[in-house]
């Protein structure tokens, strides 16, 4: 996404969100321009949240002098992708957020990996432990370690994908992401033919925010439902071409909305993801 048309999409959300997420999959480190689209957000009146997987130091260090509302650091990462010692990421990751907390800005460092890759939690914690010296002040979710500085712990994600139909979003992986959405970049394992949706057994209860709270926005403009449509399975539009209000009123994007009013999913993709299952409420740190 170029500064011009980051510039045209932010307009277009200007007074409709509060809340610009930059994360959609895919590292937003990575974006050459990524001070500059957090100075223009913020001065049009966003509140800017960034999630990374904390393994590019150098480019995390450049947004200390334009930093955003808040950072996501996601540490279950590092066992995930199994690169590199873990004290010396932990160090790295630490030089950028505990300078980041004392600037004011919120920063959340994630072990979203319950059920998952998570045998390196305690030795993170104590590595943790190192920097910020406890007690920590203990939260349903996790704790903070001290002023805007917090550690979360989650269930694994897995990301909902549909079977059969490949990505209408010509660039696939976006850039601008979910206003007001869900999170971040998990392990995305192949459903069968013959699985049942892994989010929505038969029967269950479905609910979202999608268009109600929450929408994505593609690198090519085009904009999805939420956060997990990373491939832009149900693009019902394009932020470059169109008004939010013309796209919300497509009759696509009306019957998701009245599907969730009546616990229903309209979309494949919206059945097979674990997040719209009512029953999967459940977030924190495993009880002891």
């Amino acid at each position: 996404m170029t500064a011009q048309e980051f510039d045209l999409v932010t307009d277009r959300l200007r007074g409709r969100a509060i809340f610009l997420y930059f994360h959609l999959m895919g590292e937003p480190m990575l974006h050459p321009l990524l001070p500059d689209f957090i100075r223009m957000a913020r001065e049009k009146g966003f509140r800017t949240v960034l999630t990374s997987n904390g393994t590019l130091p150098a480019k995390a260090m450049r947004l200390l002098s334009s930093l955003p509302h808040k950072v996501q650091l996601s540490l279950h990462s590092h066992e995930s992708n199994g690169k590199g010692i873990l004290a010396d990421y932990i160090d790295k990751v630490m030089q950028f957020a505990i300078p980041a907390a004392e600037q004011g800005t919120c920063v959340v460092l994630r072990l979203w990996n319950q059920g998952g890759r998570e045998s390196e939690n305690e030795q993170v914690m104590q590595l943790l432990e190192k920097y910020v010296q406890k007690p920590w002040h203990e939260r349903p979710d996790g704790y903070r370690l001290c002023d805007n500085l917090y550690l979360e712990f989650d269930r694994k994600f897995e990301w909902p994908v549909v079977q059969q139909a490949p990505s209408s979003s010509p660039e696939g992986e976006g850039f601008l992401d979910s206003i007001d959405p869900l999170n971040d970049v998990f392990e995305q394992k192949e459903v069968t033919k013959n699985s049942p949706p892994r989010g929505s057994r038969r029967g269950a209860e479905i609910f979202c925010k999608a268009l109600y709270k929450q929408i994505g926005v593609l690198s090519d403009g085009s904009l999805v439902p939420c956060c997990m449509d990373h491939n832009g399975d149900i693009t019902l539009g394009n932020l470059f071409t169109q008004s939010l209000d013309e796209i919300l009123d497509s009759p696509r994007a009306k019957a998701m909305v009245e599907g969730f009013r009546h616990h229903k999913a309209s979309e494949l993709l919206c059945r097979n993801c674990e997040s719209g299952n009512v029953r999967n409420s459940f977030r924190g740190k495993p009880k002891s």
